[in-house]
């Protein structure tokens, strides 16, 4: 069912600190699934074992066709582009592998046209 919003919190390798300030003052229950769409392509994330001590939601590094559940936080991986199929996430290789890729706008422009829920952009400077 995807009649729950999804947050998504865009940024770069410099976004740590802004991702615990929102992950600890979140409620756990605000009914959205809030995924981290960070700037990475070369060395792998670790910001799913590092979120964890910051808030009660789960936390998950995203897998090929891992469910979308509301009150759980998602975390792109490295070197990858983000879609939703149906009730789940699509991974692809990253589209753009030189210069800043475009990792946050390949998974804006498939949540707008893909997901029906209501849709929420947080950017990271």
């Amino acid at each position: 069912m995807k009649n729950f919003p999804i947050v998504c919190v865009g940024g770069s390798a410099g976004g740590l600190d802004a991702y615990i300030r929102l992950l600890k003052n979140l409620p756990i229950d605000m009914g959205v699934a809030i995924v981290i769409v960070n700037h990475i392509t070369i060395m792998p994330t670790q910001l799913h074992t590092i979120l964890p001590g910051y808030t009660r939601m789960p936390v998950d590094l995203i897998t090929e066709n891992l469910l979308i559940e509301p009150n759980h936080v998602y975390i792109i991986p490295e070197n990858r582009d983000l879609h939703i199929k149906s009730d789940g996430f699509q991974l692809k290789p990253i589209s753009k592998p030189r210069g800043w890729p475009d990792v946050i706008t390949v998974f804006l422009r498939s949540l707008t046209r893909y997901w029906d829920g209501k849709l929420i952009a947080v950017f990271n400077k």
